[in-house]
């Protein structure tokens, strides 16, 4: 039965303080970043541009989640994403490929990148730690070799779109963009009816479920920034065509993890990869697949980059790594593995890209920027080991 009691509430706020959290830090910073940059912050041209300098991070750290949940970690993500975006160029530029087959093709060669670095880490065993970082330093040399140092660009307008693009808006009002708000409007009710539906479905099997007040009020909140982030982008050119790219895979990540049996394999492997096995899991073969969605996700979140600079360049992926690995961390993924949620991942990396949108309009060095961020890591995996020690 559900708590309703002092104490129920306050155990219920206490096993969930880092979901909870992790929302309010998000607000806090944002709250403060806006005072301090006099309202810049959250003008729609930089809540668009949010989104624009946010995307790749974002899609790869869907991938990063579920390598760190099932207990290893990927260090070559940045230069499979160079990498992968280098090649785009050359196919797009110098060998002018069509953008329809430049696509597929890339992801496919994320793919098998990243099947490749599964197959060493999944059958010979070897640590993911050592097999990707050997990647990341042979992916960094051929991205070198393949532009021979130099940057190449520009690109078709159609493959910029896929970085730059924005929905139209389809009942022609230009401003304020109807059909963002539209949208807007339904993902707040799906929202709603998702998480209606969940409690019914908790209270029908009589498993516990957060308290209505917090219920509301964590809707409210939620329901009440998507609406005014739509409004704002409503206002400016509409709903950029990335931010539906990651809505629809942060859905169907989400989906996958928690409601699947898939899923929950992965969240198996990574808790206690022997009891797993002897369960029946195929836990080789799972984590063969989970580097190999890495390896596409790196592959697109390359695709995005290389669109939105409209250039590849041998730098492009340079330290991109360490961001999607501390958004994971920063959204509550536990160190060892079997513990961590696609929304918390996401959540983590806009926590990180607030901070860095912020502190550039506040002009802070690139020097103060890395130990800021350093500093927030350490805290939030401290804040990590201390629940772990403190619930054991």
């Amino acid at each position: 039965m559900n708590q309703t009691g002092k104490g129920g509430v306050s155990a219920y706020l206490m096993k969930h303080m880092r979901d909870y959290g992790l929302l309010f830090a998000l607000i806090a910073i944002m709250v403060f970043f806006e005072i301090v940059t006099d309202g810049t912050l959250l003008k729609p041209v930089n809540i668009t541009n949010l989104f624009l300098q946010n995307s790749y991070i974002i899609i790869m750290a869907l991938g990063m989640l579920m390598v760190i949940v099932s207990g290893h970690i990927d260090l070559s993500v940045g230069s499979v994403m160079g990498f992968v975006g280098a090649l785009a160029a050359v196919m797009l530029v110098t060998w002018d490929l069509p953008v329809w087959v430049v696509i597929p093709i890339s992801l496919v060669v994320g793919a098998a990148i990243g099947a490749a670095q599964g197959y060493f880490v999944a059958f010979w065993r070897i640590p993911s730690f050592i097999v990707t970082l050997a990647g990341m330093l042979v992916f960094r040399g051929l991205s070198l070799w393949l532009l021979a140092g130099q940057s190449i660009g520009p690109f078709p307008k159609s493959f910029q779109a896929l970085s730059n693009g924005f929905i139209p808006d389809l009942f022609g009002v230009g401003k304020p963009n109807v059909t963002a708000l539209l949208a807007g409007v339904v993902a707040v009710a799906v929202l709603l009816w998702m998480g209606l539906k969940t409690r019914a479905r908790n209270a029908r099997y009589g498993i516990e479920d957060e308290p209505m007040g917090f219920f509301v009020a964590r809707n409210a909140i939620v329901s009440a920034g998507l609406m005014f982030v739509i409004w704002k982008l409503a206002g400016f050119r509409g709903l950029p065509n990335v931010l539906i790219s990651m809505v629809v895979l942060t859905v169907v990540y989400a989906f996958v993890t928690e409601r699947t049996t898939l899923g929950r394999r992965v969240y198996a492997i990574g808790g206690n990869e022997k009891a797993a096995k002897l369960s029946g899991i195929r836990t080789e073969r799972l984590t063969f697949y989970t580097f190999m969605n890495m390896g596409v996700l790196a592959a697109l979140g390359g695709l995005v980059f290389a669109a939105r600079l409209n250039t590849a360049t041998p730098k492009a992926g340079f330290g991109v790594e360490l961001d999607v690995i501390a958004a994971v961390f920063i959204g509550g993924a536990s160190m060892s593995g079997g513990s961590g949620k696609i929304v918390g991942a996401v959540v983590g990396a806009f926590i990180m890209g607030v901070m860095n949108n912020g502190m550039s309009i506040m002009g802070i060095g690139i020097d103060y920027q890395q130990v800021i961020k350093g500093l927030v890591l350490l805290a939030a995996v401290f804040f990590d080991v201390y629940n772990k020690q403190k619930q054991g």
